[in-house]
């Protein structure tokens, strides 16, 4: 009997599968990909990698921890541009472009920071002094949308094009007026708070551990001389001679 539900189980399996897959189930217009994908192409797929197991060509693996979770892809590009004025490469080492910082800012703004949550939130609401730091009802995650769309906004008015296609020294001045407070984003927000959060962010994404999406291979860090995220120096400290140690990141230590 249980010989026989199984085998029935096997075949309604099936039959889902081919419904699925000659029906062309359909989410929002696109074809379901993802774990509906795996479960129609099971087999084609099996067969797909015994081929290369055979086949003596390199596999690439992609590192999951530099994909976007926040912006979009104009989003990501406008503001890698903009991170790399901030931090340009010179000829001590690489700008904030070639770090991903881009891609750490991407993770804060998905994430807590990006919502505030460590921050008290309630009212009442004053207006401050801009002594008194920043007194916005706005997330800082809507703050730098809203930051990034006045950067293309200015850019489009005083120079004709956006951001992303001015040359450095124009996209300087237009960095300069935000930093100077001289542009309102929407909500009466100052630019500066933009401004502030972009630089802040650029920065921590150039000599924040790897595992936080940006200081690509460490080269931040290398820049520095700095030895990473280590457990201790014990043995150096004893040395009396000055020890050059190789940076070692936080995945070093999780990996042992």
């Amino acid at each position: 009997m249980a010989a026989k539900d199984n085998k029935q189980s096997h075949v309604e399996s099936n039959s889902r599968r081919d419904f699925i897959k000659n029906s062309g189930l359909t989410l929002g217009g696109l074809v379901l990909g993802g774990a509906f994908g795996g479960l129609l192409n099971v087999n084609s797929k099996s067969k797909a990698d015994s081929a290369d197991n055979k086949s003596n060509k390199p596999q690439l693996t992609a590192n999951p921890n530099v994909a976007l979770m926040f912006f979009t892809q104009e989003e990501y590009n406008l503001t890698q541009a903009a991170a790399d004025r901030i931090y340009p490469a010179d000829d001590n080492g690489p700008g904030a472009k070639d770090l991903n910082a881009a891609i750490y800012i991407d993770h804060q703004l998905a994430g807590s920071y990006g919502i505030n949550a460590k921050d008290y939130r309630f009212g009442p609401y004053y207006e401050g002094r801009e002594t008194a730091g920043t007194q916005t009802k706005m997330l800082r995650k809507d703050i730098f949308l809203t930051g990034l769309k006045a950067l293309d906004t200015y850019s489009q008015k005083h120079f004709k094009d956006k951001f992303t296609a001015l040359d450095t020294e124009k996209q300087d001045k237009v960095l300069t007026a935000f930093s100077e407070g001289k542009v309102k984003l929407y909500g009466n927000v100052p630019s500066t708070e933009f401004f502030g959060l972009l630089r802040s962010l650029t920065i921590e994404g150039v000599y924040a551990d790897p595992m936080y999406g940006g200081n690509k291979d460490m080269l931040g860090w290398k820049m520095r001389k700095y030895p990473g995220s280590r457990m201790n120096y014990n043995q150096e400290i004893m040395s009396e001679k000055f020890v050059t140690l190789e940076p070692q990141g936080l995945n070093s230590h999780m990996n042992h």
